[in-house]
């Protein structure tokens, strides 16, 4: 067989028939305390996909599997068909950003240093630090408002601040692939929507594909294209807002009797939960 012409000779696809990001038959455990079995999830390639359910149900978990952070016990986390586990770090690294949940800046560091590390799976032994590299710090600080702090030591800065200087190296690090954990932690309401608007802009103007755990179900449900609903470790349901954010569905998973709505900003779907004297009449056992 003969060798395709043009640029992309030699170069497989497999984006074409493949996502990039999945989960087949996963069991995830810390020691020996199982988390989800056999948990099987497809990212849709060029996707912002979130995912939801009710504390302890397996999101951050199943994160961590994604990020190769957490080694499944069974099963096996494919990254461009190839099991995430056998695949080089730096390989990795250039391929899927991961921001934590917790992150710990050591000690001394600034804000521009901190982000200026997010270029570390770009580097090598020919390869140092570039005009690029500068260039691409001065922008991922510029994008997460926080060029005016570059030369400030993270520990001074407050929480909010922070996160988004953590957000800025996980940018710097310009993956086609990026997952974050919780990204809107610690962010006051205007901080949040600044923060899951760049989201937006990272899945619509880069075409980046982004994985988030949120606990908003109105901010996941506005802002993902596709939503991954989770409990006690298994996928419930998947799909895009609008498939997924039923009231039948905020009451299964979360236990929370509801009405489903339009936003009117956005028309996605708008959670509001019923009146207290409603919600009282679900047994406590049910509502924890």
């Amino acid at each position: 067989m003969s060798a395709p012409a043009g640029p992309d000779r030699g170069r497989i696809d497999r984006r074409s028939t493949v996502n990039r990001l999945s989960a087949e038959n996963v069991t995830l455990a810390y020691d020996q305390r199982v988390i989800a079995e056999q948990l099987s999830v497809e990212i849709p390639d060029h996707s912002f996909t979130v995912i939801v359910g009710p504390n302890a149900c397996g999101k951050s978990t199943l994160l961590r599997a994604l990020s190769r952070m957490l080694k499944p016990s069974r099963g096996r986390v494919l990254l461009d068909g190839q099991a995430i586990q056998s695949l080089p770090a730096k390989q990795v690294a250039r391929t899927l950003g991961l921001l934590p949940q917790s992150s710990i800046a050591p000690d001394g560091i600034t804000v521009a240093d901190l982000v200026g590390r997010g270029r570390y799976p770009h580097q090598g032994l020919l390869r140092q630090w570039s005009a690029e590299d500068e260039r691409v710090v001065r922008e991922s600080m510029r994008q997460t408002g926080v060029a005016e702090l570059a030369e400030r030591y993270v520990d001074e800065l407050s929480g909010g601040q922070r996160q988004r200087v953590w957000i800025a190296m996980a940018l710097a690090q310009q993956t086609p692939l990026l997952l974050l954990d919780e990204p809107t932690t610690y962010l006051d309401i205007q901080h949040q929507i600044d923060v899951l608007d760049l989201c937006a802009e990272l899945h619509e103007e880069q075409g980046r594909t982004l994985v988030a755990v949120l606990h908003d179900l109105n901010h996941a449900a506005r802002y993902a294209t596709h939503l991954v609903a989770l409990k006690a470790g298994r996928v419930v349901a998947q799909g895009t807002p609008g498939e997924v954010v039923t009231a039948e569905l905020v009451e299964e998973v979360f236990h929370l009797r509801c009405q489903v709505i339009d936003d009117p900003e956005t028309g996605t779907p708008l959670v509001v939960p019923a009146a207290r004297r409603a919600r009282a009449r679900v047994p406590a056992t049910e509502a924890l």
